[in-house]
């Protein structure tokens, strides 16, 4: 136990004893002085702290404070009614400081007492019993706006656990304050009837046990009583100072001293009015100018001194911008940062403000928040924070969004109407301004609001302007996943996945694979929409295949095959029959005997007209498909599934190509098309 430790029981093991053993008084003199120093030094830190949590000991402080300060009365009154007297301190208070005069340091001691209990304890109570159920009330909201900030990426995971710990230190202090409040005012009562008591007591002891006259024990008593009651109400006034003080302290930069004189004094003008009213008052009253001037004149200074000042520190600002700017301009650091580019950017025209200003009932920003969650759960894979803002270049209505400094997608959208999209291939049946949807490029129509109720009954899927743009930024974001997950973004899913599961990530990493393997691996997944985020089977499949092979194009199929319940449930419904296109085994064949294998891996090579009859051929097969509104899927072995998609890739991006072994054996597959050269 360290001696603080050791001090602080101590204090409070004497404190008790001060309430059973008498004390003589020369030690209650030390001991009221000490009360006195420790009431000041409570004050002085209440009025230099900045936020209330930096002084979050004083519930428990004042609640020692106030059992010492009992304790001294106790002494002081055991002293007074047994000896006649209390210690210099007492009987200084009780003849210098109200000059001997009975009634007056009665009268002062009930001012203190009425200002201590009606006003300042009354006020400071009230103010912490609001304090705690606005903190509490505030709390949901409060980790909401956490919870936002960390999916937003504007602050870190230890960020975000200080700002928690914060919130609960807070609505604790606060709550802690509540009830402490409650030790002021029971303090001040108890003063007031400790008081009576030993008026009372006193008299009845001095002339019943010292024989005294009633005027002689009024006298003696009262006057030790009244001087027991001001050194005892004095720092009692204090403390309720400092509570009132800390339960009233809001956000700020600066502790109180600060914040009064850069608040008060911040509008010198305000000080010259002061000044001239307070002269006028001198002249037009009785009051007159002897009295009123010099204190105009000590406003109007100070008013004269704080605008010189306020103008010079101006000056400064402007010369150090200057001198920033100069020197930004000059530094290689400043070319330096302008070679950063953002993951993600999203710009748009000025005309479409109002879609990511919350102050005009935009929502951009949260709905981004809910895609970047969205994605994740999906795909297994964090996005990065989508950085918006606003281009000039752009056409008013105009959007633009950006992969890594290179446009992946564009739109147009109108603020004041709504996107409807026939059911069919009929887009006359209702007026409107022709367009393309931009996320899935089908015939659409901007139409005004009245008539969106009329496009719903004709079948129509009506769209607010907002839903097209995330509805856009989802499907890109989605398409180009593979480009955002580089060596950087690998390493935090593998340290992530190595918290749970240690050595599974040792027996793939550093060694036989390093992040850069892993890294083509998953982006390979990602670019044909297979999710991620089921990482302890792909590293199992990487364990079990990287020590044959290192080829990432070989070590996705494999993990696609041990996928195949993810891939199954991705593209087949339950229930429903899987309906494919096929390879023929010439066509199959023809891929087979046109892979070509190098030193850098293997590709497929095949006659420039080989390779456009059979693009051409399913290209045929995934028409006649789209135009029964089913979604075409190509199925063919597992040798040349690779393959296969390569020589579609250019041409058909969006159509998945499967291989048997990526297919649950309970699922029926139909085939409703087959490729033949």
């Amino acid at each position: 136990m360290s001696a603080r430790d050791l001090s602080v029981i101590v204090a409070v093991i004497l404190i008790v004893a001060m309430l059973i053993i008498p004390l003589p008084s020369w030690l209650l003199s030390i001991l009221i002085i000490i009360n006195i120093s420790l009431a000041l030094l409570v004050l002085l830190t209440s009025m230099n702290i900045e936020k209330p949590l930096q002084f979050s000991i004083f519930p428990s402080l004042l609640l020692l404070l106030t059992l010492y300060r009992l304790g001294l009365n106790v002494s002081t009154t055991r002293s007074i009614l047994a000896n006649g007297e209390a210690g210099t301190v007492v009987e200084t208070f009780g003849t210098f400081v109200v000059g001997g005069n009975i009634l007056v340091g009665f009268v002062v001691f009930i001012i203190l007492v009425i200002i201590q209990f009606v006003v300042i304890t009354k006020g400071s109570e009230r103010v912490a019993e609001v304090a705690a159920r606005f903190t509490l009330d505030a709390m949901p909201g409060k980790q909401m706006s956490i919870d936002a900030d960390l999916n937003a990426g504007i602050i870190s995971e230890d960020e975000a656990k200080k700002r928690r710990e914060t919130i609960a230190r807070e609505a604790d202090f606060y709550g802690a304050m509540d009830g402490a409040s409650k030790f002021v005012k029971g303090d001040a009562i108890a003063g007031v009837i400790i008081v009576l008591i030993n008026i009372i007591f006193g008299i009845i002891i001095g002339m019943i046990q010292q024989g005294l006259s009633f005027q002689e024990a009024v006298s003696k008593f009262t006057l030790l009583t009244v001087g027991d009651g001001l050194v005892s109400q004095i720092p009692a006034l204090l403390i309720s100072t400092a509570t009132g003080i800390v339960v009233t302290r809001a956000a700020s930069d600066g502790n109180l001293g600060q914040d009064i004189t850069n608040q008060l004094l911040a509008f010198p003008k305000l000080l010259y009015v002061t000044a001239g009213i307070i002269f006028i008052l001198g002249i037009v009253t009785p009051i007159g100018p002897i009295v009123t001037t010099p204190i105009a004149l000590m406003f109007a200074f100070l008013a004269f001194a704080m605008n010189r000042t306020k103008k010079q520190i101006e000056k400064d600002e402007e010369i150090v911008e200057e001198e920033v700017e100069m020197n930004e301009a000059k530094s290689p650091e400043q070319v330096m940062n302008l070679l950063s580019m953002d993951p993600i950017e999203f710009e748009f025209g000025y005309g479409l403000i109002p879609l990511a200003d919350s102050g005009q009932g935009g929502d951009l920003l949260d709905r981004i928040v809910m895609i970047r969650r969205q994605l994740a759960v999906e795909l297994g894979l964090v996005i990065p924070v989508v950085r918006i803002r606003d281009n000039i270049q752009l056409k008013p209505n105009e959007y633009r969004l950006k992969i890594k400094g290179n446009e992946a997608a564009k739109g147009e959208i109108m603020l004041d109407h709504y996107l409807a999209m026939a059911p069919g291939m009929d887009n006359d049946l209702i007026e409107g301004i022709d367009t393309i949807e931009p996320s899935f490029g089908l015939p659409a129509k901007w139409i005004s609001e009245h008539l969106k109720e009329q496009a719903e009954l004709a079948g129509y899927t009506v769209v607010d302007p907002p839903s097209v743009v995330s509805t856009h930024i989802t499907e890109t974001i989605r398409r180009h996943a593979h480009e955002l997950l580089g060596r950087h973004e690998t390493k935090q899913l593998v340290d992530h996945l190595k918290e749970t599961y240690p050595i599974l990530v040792e027996e793939v990493t550093p060694n036989p694979l390093s992040i850069g393997d892993i890294q083509k691996v998953l982006a390979k997944l990602l670019k044909e929409k297979i999710s991620i985020r089921n990482l302890p089977v792909i590293f199992e499949t990487l364990a079990d295949y990287a020590k044959f092979t290192t080829d990432p194009e070989i070590l996705a199929e494999y993990v696609r095959q041990s996928l195949a319940k993810q891939i199954t449930s991705q593209y087949a419904k339950e229930g429903e029959t899987l309906k494919v296109i096929t390879l023929s085994a010439q066509v199959e064949k023809a891929i087979a005997d046109g892979v070509q294998q190098t030193e850098r891996g293997t590709f497929l090579s095949l006659e420039p007209h080989v390779s456009q009859r059979i693009v051409e051929a399913i290209a045929k097969n995934v028409e006649q498909l789209a135009m029964e509104e089913q979604t075409p899927i190509l199925l063919c072995s597992p040798s040349v599934r690779m393959y296969a998609r390569q020589l579609i890739e250019r041409y058909l991006p969006d159509v998945p190509v499967l291989s048997y072994n990526e297919l649950e054996s309970n699922i029926e597959v139909q085939s409703v098309g087959v490729v033949n050269i």
